[in-house]
């Protein structure tokens, strides 16, 4: 362990120390203690007064309304967030937040149950995976200074999934969907007491043709989780989840002429992506008294990908062409060789947090601190084939293995926060510390090359009670997110990368409650100002695939949130009359520290004061929806995205290859209606997607990708 990390290591040492002060609470208190085997990020939505920031949760009933097909659609109820689709079902999210690029998700740290998601939060935050959204009962999505209580990613936000709780008594739940497009999907749960644990397992199988011709999807989920009290002290939760996906799709958008004849056609029909994942978890909760807890948890994930394919942008058209035995597309399905990006990830750690309640300095005092330990190992291969549908290096001119690398990233963090409540008025200061080795191994030169970051992020929430309706909170903290392992190491020589971490300020202030019973509002201003913001080439307007840096940025703007019930506001009585809503604004997301352009031919335009590509300005979705008893519930969704510049130039007309343009507004209509038997058994449900089949564009990062097209979902369901 190197010094800075050792220091990092001790700092959190006493830290626990300090909180671990033991003192009484009541029983009464005791009662309300969290969960000894669940790390909390929010809770649910009646916790949300207690977070000294901007949150929000999506809640059972509002996945059961949606029925979404994909997490974009789900997450999309959530202020903030702008969920962008790639090839129509969800496994490569791309989500973004407050106006941040929404490119693989690099912006934002995905868990499950509170424990890492992605495969390489330290090395490579890329998301290439996601599980199904019927996996999930909840999801919660956290913003502001509370959310340095995970990391190491602290830029833009934290999003929880939450798993059902394991079952001691027998029960399940069996769903059939199927719809156009080519979609079935197969979904079941099931639980009870298994030698002495509770048990839930799922499994979820899904097909669909996708958004895009020749671009088949199929993917199978398994997990399953046990929960056992060891004694009224200790708690012990397993998680072990599987997922293998076997898809026709390729990486390539469309240049302008490909959209202008065929806007969802994909000319290579050759390209391939298989992937694999397996996670473990295990937690043990230990309540060390009446108000200490200690939740020790470690995780392992493995995760292989195999992208095959004969372009990674429509400026290849195809990436073999300069080899003669293909020379262009009128060979692509027999001559023209093809690319294998093969990668390995390999994540596990371990992670201790203590929590304490008690009074102390005149406050009731809620506090809590962690320490963790987490290795990444990815091993990266590319391989050339000689034909369109090779699975192994080839002797052809563009052929043979071109890169095999090694990449690794060590980290030791820690945090310590509290909230210090003085009546109505709550404080929550805390601190995080990141200390990060990487090394990098290029096997076809033999040259290694290492580096060390170190970073102190703090962060202070305040929220006040101003009566029992409405909360008034606001904070600041540091933004920090890691470099991979590749901008921060040379791989030809080993030396430095100049691309540093992205680091920023946060500020936020908001009012949440409710007017009257029934309605629930939440507003937050935010003003995010960065260092250093990181931002892909291929949207800076570049045509590579490395990062680049955008200098210094700044991000502001209002995000609100509404939900009313007609039931709980005495309207009605035992029918319901619902709407929700989640409004977006980002007036600001600007270069204001970067001069010249990166585009190629474009160096000494001037970009200061133009705004970063894919941030809308506006983002809206909302819905009204009607229940009848408890046999029947519909709604009508609009989701609204505004107009956003695909490169720092901020180009109006689209190129030829498609990779730069203006992506213009677009407004999407969803309707979805449920039905359920008098004995709450066997449901159904029906759902259309795009109801009006409009034609958007959601990406042009790599050439034009459209958004999916209408789909029609019906589903059936039986519980017992």
């Amino acid at each position: 362990m190197s010094v800075p990390s050792l220091r990092s290591a001790l700092c959190l040492a006493g830290a626990l120390t300090l909180v671990g002060a033991p003192a009484a609470l009541s029983a009464e208190a005791a009662e309300e203690a969290p969960p000894l085997d669940t790390v909390i990020v929010i809770g649910d939505r009646r916790e949300l007064p207690n977070i000294p920031g901007a949150g929000a949760t999506i809640e059972a009933e509002d996945l059961r309304r949606l029925r979404p097909l994909t997490v974009n659609e789900a997450l999309r109820q959530a202020p903030g967030v702008f969920a962008r689709e790639e090839e129509g079902m969800g496994m490569r999210p791309n989500i973004g937040i407050r106006g941040l690029n929404p490119t693989r998700s690099t912006k934002v740290l995905l868990l499950e149950d509170g424990l890492p998601l992605s495969f390489a939060p330290y090395g490579d935050n890329a998301s290439y995976y996601h599980p199904p959204i019927r996996r999930f009962e909840r999801i919660e999505v956290l913003k502001g200074a509370s959310q340095i209580r995970f990391g190491p990613q602290t830029i833009g936000g934290v999003i929880n999934y939450v798993t059902p709780e394991a079952r001691t008594e027998p029960s399940g739940r069996l769903t059939f969907a199927a719809g156009d497009n080519g979609y079935m999907e197969t979904d079941a749960s099931v639980g009870g007491e298994v030698l002495g644990f509770a048990t839930l397992a799922h499994v979820n199988t899904t097909r669909s043709d996708s958004a895009r011709d020749n671009q088949r999807l199929r993917f199978e989920d398994i997990f399953f989780k046990a929960e056992r009290d060891l004694s009224d002290a200790h708690r012990l939760s397993l998680r072990l989840s599987t997922f293998s996906e076997d898809s026709q799709v390729t990486y390539s958008g469309l240049t302008e002429a490909e959209f202008a004849a065929n806007p969802r056609a994909n000319p290579f029909a050759n390209d391939s992506f298989t992937s694999d994942r397996v996670g473990a978890s295990a937690t043990h909760g230990w309540r060390v008294s009446e108000s200490l807890q200690l939740k020790t948890s470690i995780h392992y994930a493995w995760f292989d990908r195999d992208w095959w394919r004969q372009s990674s942008s429509s400026s290849q058209r195809p990436n073999d062409a300069s080899d003669p035995a293909c020379g262009g597309m009128a060979n692509l399905d027999t001559t023209c060789g093809n690319e294998g990006r093969l990668r390995e990830y390999i994540t596990w750690g371990a992670e201790s947090r203590l929590t304490w309640k008690g009074p102390a300095l005149g406050a009731d005092v809620s506090a809590e601190a962690g320490l963790r330990w987490a290795n990444e190992r990815q091993a990266r291969l590319q391989v050339n084939g000689d034909t369109p549908r090779a699975r192994r290096a080839g002797v052809g001119r563009n052929a043979g293995l071109i890169e095999d690398n090694l990449r690794y990233a060590k980290a030791i963090a820690g945090f310590a926060t509290a909230r210090l409540a003085w009546g109505p008025l709550s404080v929550s200061p805390g601190v995080r510390i990141e200390s990060i080795e990487y090394d990098r191994l290029n096997r076809l030169t033999g040259v290694r090359g290492s580096a060390s970051l170190n970073e102190v992020i703090p962060g202070l929430g305040a929220a006040y009670e101003v009566n029992d309706r409405w909360t008034l909170f606001g904070g600041v903290h540091r933004g920090f997110a890691p470099p991979r392992v590749e901008d921060i190491i040379n791989n030809s020589n080993g030396g430095a990368v100049d691309l540093d971490a992205e680091i920023s300020t946060a500020w936020e202030a908001g009012l949440r409650g409710q007017p009257v019973y029934g309605v629930r509002l939440d507003v937050a201003a935010f003003r995010m100002d960065f260092e250093n913001q990181i931002v892909p080439a291929s949207v800076a307007g570049g045509l590579g695939a490395t990062l680049t840096s955008a200098g210094e940025t700044r991000h502001s703007g209002i995000e609100a949130s509404l939900q009313a019930s007609a039931r709980e506001l005495g309207l009605l009585n035992g029918d319901d009359l619902f709407v929700r809503a989640a409004l977006t604004v980002v007036s600001d997301a600007k270069f204001v520290g970067r001069r010249f352009s990166n585009v190629s031919g474009f160096t000494n335009v001037v970009v200061t004061g133009n705004r970063l590509p894919y941030a809308p300005r506006t983002l809206f979705s909302g819905a009204v929806g009607y229940a009848r008893g408890d046999w029947f519930e519909g709604q009508i969704e609009v989701v609204h995205t505004g107009g956003m510049f695909t490169d720092d130039l901020n180009t109006l007309a689209p190129t030829a290859n498609g990779q730069r343009g203006r992506i213009r507004p677009a407004t999407i209509w969803n309707a979805t209606l449920n039905l359920t038997a008098p004995d709450g058994r066997l449901g159904g449900y029906l759902a259309v997607k795009n109801l009006f089949d409009e034609l958007t564009i959601v990406d042009r990062s790599r050439g034009i990708l459209p958004g999916p097209q209408r789909t029609f979902q019906a589903g059936l369901s039986y519980a017992f």
